[in-house]
């Protein structure tokens, strides 16, 4: 074994670097402006590939370190020490939280169930990818999604100790630079495989039949393309990788016995630079916005080079602090500063939960006042974890008073203050079970309003009779549904067509009204003043072209026709045209077209074609729901849909009213 006072021995030693506790600061204090708030600093999320390149710095240079100690890597050890560093505060966040969600939350228990799980087993991120669950994704309660980060960390803590035990075994220290080469260029390969599968353009909202831009399919079951690679343990190793090769090539103690020691200034004009860096790179760059003609799109700088890019520049902050003789190493080890850093991981996990239990839902920004309530909530959290479970657990000390009291054996007293300790944690224990087991039974159902509304609406539509060729009912049966395949749905309305066309005069046919999510959530509400109602989620200007063909052919069309197309994506003009050849005058009198609100790139030309169609068209007529939403209350947090009872009821008002105008 080397002797702790030979140069190979301090050379190993790993310092306290309290640069790099500053710049753990910087990354989750970025996180979390992003995780409020997304226009505060729309690349804030950059914070966590900081983390995890310095994870793979810091790693590889404990594992180097005690193998050039003591010839070996003591995996064992090596978990252990992992394990007590991050198990106990994640324990204590699950135990909370679902103690919280049993007593005052308890509708989304059911879904939260796998992410429970997911966290649990550290696979939170994987779980996310298979289910759906986009990082970015809004309205569902979701306390435990930010778990994906720390997912891919802990599956580099068990895998790269095996691969650098190979690399050790195998290689001196002296060709360590040559296998930073290696892991930097397995790095930048990450970063070209990521390039080439992504998808740049709009990506599809919901993956249906009819759209699926963007996704994957496995085993039936739909992966968004772009929210798997954010997610993904491989597609994310490039900065757990590149931090690892620079360990291999530079170590902060052999920085003063080579020729790098007396480039302190050099290294702080690079570690400036690279700060400077990544706070631009927080910036410009963005996770996800509105498509620009449907769904939503990814900033192709971020997944074309930007991680690596950000990655790169966080290697040249790590080469400025690392420097004992670093004035930026001073800097950024503030106490301000400091506390944080090694409070960081902390912060990070809980200030979401936090966060969601003020918002109530993901999705919703934080304004500046509910901002500081949450840092007022999160940090007294973080700080008792910090001192009474986390440092505890990591020094060893809780092992040594339960040894130190096994040690006196009876000769201990039951003291009322160790008395009351174990009375705490029996109901703490008591508590955490009874809410394991709510989570565990609590059934699946939908959480948010829009949500659960939305669902109703499908499910009714699904358990819609299906049309009867010999049927002479005086209503009209079933949904075309935008998912059935176009010669399905015309077959199937073909075969009523006689039947339908003469059982019921034109003149008594009820008025159709087809639409998307908007108008499904107030299809009870059009059902019940005398709409049939074909509405869907996610629909597409495109799906109503041969719906409106598909009613022509079976004769369902009467006198009018009401249209709610163009949230989800652009309609053309070409697409309109279709729609009304399907329309004509002579046998709908009324088409009224509703007029579309939301916070997208499309909206305004949709409208702009909506309202010109009277002029191309006699027949049609024009509904301003787009400016009657501001005066409505009840609309969901997007600013599209409808929550209330009392918004669904003036949406299909607003229709029946206009439609009986239109009519004359």
């Amino acid at each position: 074994m080397t002797s702790s006072a030979t140069p190979s021995s301090q050379i190993s030693r790993l310092p306290y670097l309290p640069g790099l506790d500053g710049m753990r600061a910087l990354a989750v204090i970025a996180v979390m402006l992003y995780h409020a708030n997304h226009e505060w600093l729309s690349g804030g999320f950059l914070g966590v590939e900081v983390f995890f390149v310095i994870s793979g710095y810091l790693i590889t240079l404990l594992l180097i370190g005690e193998h050039e100690r003591r010839g070996r890597v003591d995996l064992a050890q090596f978990w252990k020490r992992r394990f007590r560093r991050l198990l106990p505060p994640l324990f204590l966040l699950l135990a909370g939280l679902s103690v919280y969600m049993a007593s005052f939350r308890r509708t989304p228990m059911g879904r939260t169930r796998g992410d429970f799980l997911g966290g649990l087993f550290y696979v939170s991120n994987w779980y996310q990818i298979v289910v759906g669950q986009g990082y970015t994704a809004g309205e569902a309660f979701v306390p435990l999604r930010h778990l994906w980060s720390l997912a891919v960390e802990e599956q580099f803590y068990l895998i790269w100790p095996l691969v650098m035990v190979l690399v050790l075994a195998r290689h001196s220290r002296r060709n360590l630079p040559r296998m930073a080469l290696w892991f930097g260029g397995a790095s930048v390969a990450v970063a070209l495989i990521m390039a080439l599968l992504f998808y740049s353009g709009d990506v599809a909202a919901t993956c249906t039949a009819s759209q699926r831009q963007g996704y994957w399919t496995l085993f039936g079951r739909c992966i968004s393309t772009n929210e798997a690679l954010y997610l993904g343990t491989f597609s994310r190793a490039g900065g757990l990788l590149i931090g690892a090769a620079f360990a291999m090539v530079w170590r902060p103690m052999a920085l003063l016995r080579g020729a790098m020691r007396d480039k302190a200034r050099r290294l702080d004009v690079i570690g400036v630079l690279g700060l400077l860096l990544l706070g631009c790179l927080m910036w410009f760059l963005w996770l996800s916005e509105g498509g620009q003609h449907f769904g939503i799109r990814f900033d192709s700088m971020l997944f074309r080079g930007g991680f690596l890019v950000t990655g790169i520049a966080t290697l040249c902050v790590i080469a400025g602090v690392t420097h004992q003789r670093s004035g930026l190493g001073r800097l950024l080890a503030t106490p301000a500063l400091n506390w944080v850093g090694t409070r960081s991981y902390g912060l990070y996990l809980y200030h979401w939960p936090v966060y969601q239990i003020i918002r109530g839902e993901a999705g919703k920004t934080l304004g500046a006042g509910q901002f500081v309530i949450a840092m007022l909530i999160t940090l007294p959290i973080t700080e008792a974890s910090y001192r009474f479970v986390e440092l505890p657990i990591r020094q060893g000390r809780i092992g040594a008073i339960l040894e130190e009291r096994r040690r006196r054996g009876a000769a201990a007293v039951a003291t009322p203050q160790r008395r009351r300790l174990i009375v705490v944690t029996l109901v703490a224990t008591v508590l955490v079970a009874l809410a394991a087991v709510s989570i565990a039974v609590a059934p699946n159902v939908c959480v948010g309003q829009v949500e659960c509304d939305l669902a109703a609406a499908s499910a009714t539509n699904e358990s819609s009779p299906p049309t009867d060729s010999s049927s002479t009912s005086t209503t009209l049966p079933g949904v075309v549904g935008s998912q059935v395949p176009q010669s399905t749905s015309s077959t199937s309305s073909t075969s009523t067509s006689s039947t339908t066309s003469t059982t019921l005069p034109l003149d008594q046919r009820p008025p159709i009204a087809i639409g998307e999510s908007v108008m499904l959530g107030a299809k009870p509400e059009l059902e019940a003043a005398g709409f049939v109602v074909d509405a869907a989620e996610s629909r597409q200007g495109t799906d109503v072209v041969g719906i409106v063909a598909a009613l022509r052919a079976a004769g369902r069309l009467g006198n009018t026709v009401v249209i709610h197309i163009g949230t989800n994506g652009e309609v053309s003009d070409d697409t309109f045209a279709k729609i009304m050849a399907s329309l004509p005058p002579e046998e709908v009198k009324t088409v009224l077209f509703l007029t579309v609100r939301a916070n997208r790139a499309w909206i305004d030309g949709n409208n702009a074609r909506i309202i010109a169609l009277p002029s191309k068209y006699p027949n049609v007529h024009i509904g301003y729901w787009a400016d009657q939403v501001p005066t409505i209350s009840g609309i969901a947090n997007d600013g599209i849909h409808l929550v209330s009872a009392g918004a669904k009821a003036a949406y299909a008002g607003y229709i029946t009213v206009w439609a009986k105008d239109a009519a004359g």
